[in-house]
Parts: structure tokens; sequence; C-alpha cells
């Protein structure tokens, strides 16, 4: 029996499903240390790019981590009333409204991200530090390119 004919997006549409499948195990880790320290993905995002790249303001938030403005308002409200960011007006623009990761939100990441980053670790355990860094440079290519011919579809 012979195998059937590949055309040729058949590499493509593999490496669509290998790629989905391999960030969906990936994830899995990600999100279940995340959900264990009370947050959900979203709110970690946030908080984690807050605590990393300092105050930001609102509208650059969803753009950096890939949520709607909308989202971002609700996002910031819970960690707002869980005490981990707070919201400050621009003192150049008042229309510019800031989110800085509070006292106790920084606290909480301290105590968090370590073992996040053990958690994502063992998520990826599966390359060595050198096909991890061959993985970087091609996934970035990949959505670099992908990104480009995205902007042709509309």
């Amino acid at each position: 029996m012979s195998e059937p004919k590949s055309h040729s997006g058949g590499d493509a549409m593999h490496l669509y499903v290998v790629l989905s499948r391999a960030c969906q195990w990936v994830s899995a880790h990600a999100h279940h240390d995340i959900r264990k320290s009370g947050l959900n993905p979203t709110e970690f995002g946030v908080l984690e790019f807050l605590y990393h790249k300092g105050p930001q303001p609102l509208q650059q938030i969803g753009e950096k981590i890939l949520i709607s403005s909308g989202n971002i308002t609700y996002v910031v409200d819970k960690l707002e009333r869980k005490g981990l960011v707070a919201r400050r007006a621009s003192p150049d623009d008042r229309r510019v409204i800031y989110a800085d990761v509070t006292d106790e939100g920084r606290s909480f990441m301290e105590s968090k991200f370590p073992q996040h980053e053990l958690a994502v670790e063992a998520a990826v355990e599966g390359l060595s530090p050198e096909e991890r860094q061959q993985a970087i440079v091609l996934l970035k290519k990949l959505g670099l390119a992908a990104q480009q011919s995205a902007k042709h579809l509309t």
C-alpha cells in the first residue's frame, strides 16, 4: 500500500498541529502553576508584565500582552481589588492612566515568580538548552513572517 500523496501544504499543516499541541501542553504547566497562586493566567500575565517593566499606560498593557482594552480595565480592576496593582494618572497627560505594582504585588511576585519559572522549566525540559535557543530563533522567525503576511489579510 502506498502513502497518500503529500501536497505542498502538508508540512505546514503538520507544523501547525505539532506547534499547537506543544503550546497547549507547555501552557497547561504554566496555567496549573498560576492557578495555585490564586490568579488566572491573564491576571498573572498583567501583574508579571508590570512587575518586570514598571508602570505602564493601560492602553499599552493590552498591546503587549494581546488582550483588548475592555479586558485590561476588567483585569486591572480585579488586581486592584486584590491590592496587587494601583492606578494613577499620568503627571503629563491626565487622559493617560498608568497601572503599577503595589508593594503587596511586588511581594506576591517575589514569592510566586521563582516557582512559576520552575514550572515553565519543567514544561520545556524535553529540549536541551541548545535546542531551546534554536527553537527561540526559529519560532521568532516564524512569528515575524506570519505577522507580516497577516497584514495582507484584510
